[in-house]
């Protein structure tokens, strides 16, 4: 029994070094080999941990339906063992799945429900998560005083807790909302202050995060020099981290270089003495 457990133990620590990577097979092979280990001792415990990870990696490969079976398994066991942390977790899973489908009223559903559990279990961190959670989903749902104010209080505990990754999330969230509601001014200050928190914080992906915020603030106000300049930037993130809008943000440069290189023409030709 002991020799099984600790193996679960050390598969889900190999599982999540290749999660944090990005290889989500490797991840996905090493939590279903701890699974069979845990299904064996029959660990309530290290079952439903397990089962968390190969929900969290199913949701993030695409895989929904799988995830939800995972998620509603962890959900049971955490009911008969009492984990009233755990169930507000695993609530903010499910409705993070449900968003992901564009189903923001069940989102919202869950998102509640976890709440009422974070405030009763004293969970400030997943609190802090959640709030930005909700934001989201009153973004797009357009109800954008709604979606700031679940931001900002995101935002007050992320600093509370010290988290600056957190902090740059949160400024970067109102400042997408602030730009969806064409508060340009607004939009703009707020990512430069997350991006100025991810900058000293040497985050290159939160920094870039900021960035692409900004370039569709100074594309929609005209300025695009400073627009393709930021994209640059964030074109050699994509590049350096392979991340998947690659492509797209390569084509967008190139067609916003060619808008720049048709004024420069433009303005050029006008100088021109007839």
């Amino acid at each position: 029994m002991t020799l099984r457990n600790g193996l679960s133990e050390e598969l889900n620590r190999q599982g999540n070094v290749h999660f944090s990577r990005g290889l989500y097979t490797d991840a996905y092979v090493c939590y279903s080999k701890a699974l069979e280990c845990d299904r064996l001792t029959g660990d309530q415990r290290a079952l439903a941990s397990t089962l968390g990870n190969l929900g969290n990696i199913s949701a993030v490969s695409g895989r929904r339906e799988s995830a939800q079976t995972y998620y509603q398994e962890v959900l049971e066991l955490q009911k008969i063992l009492g984990d009233e942390k755990g169930i507000g977790t695993t609530l903010g899973n499910l409705g993070n799945l449900r968003a992901d489908a564009g189903e923001w009223g069940r989102a919202k559903a869950y998102y509640l429900e976890a709440l009422d559990l974070m405030c009763k279990t004293h969970d400030e961190a997943g609190k802090a998560v959640l709030f930005s959670d909700l934001g989201l989903v009153a973004r797009e749902t357009r109800e954008f005083e709604q979606a700031i104010g679940y931001y900002e209080q995101s935002l007050a505990l992320m600093r509370r807790l010290g988290n600056e990754g957190g902090v740059a999330d949160a400024w970067r969230m109102i400042g997408r909302t602030f730009l969806l509601q064409q508060r340009y001014g607004d939009a703009i200050a707020c990512c430069q202050t997350s991006q100025s928190i991810a900058e000293r914080a040497r985050d290159e992906l939160r920094t870039g995060g900021a960035r692409y915020v900004l370039v569709q603030c100074y594309e929609e106000t005209g300025k695009l020099h400073e627009a393709a300049d930021l994209l640059e930037l964030v074109v050699d993130m994509d590049r350096k981290f392979q991340l998947p809008k690659l492509e797209e943000n390569i084509q967008r440069l190139a067609a916003l270089r060619a808008r720049l290189s048709g004024q420069d023409g433009a303005a050029s030709q006008q100088r021109t003495p007839v």
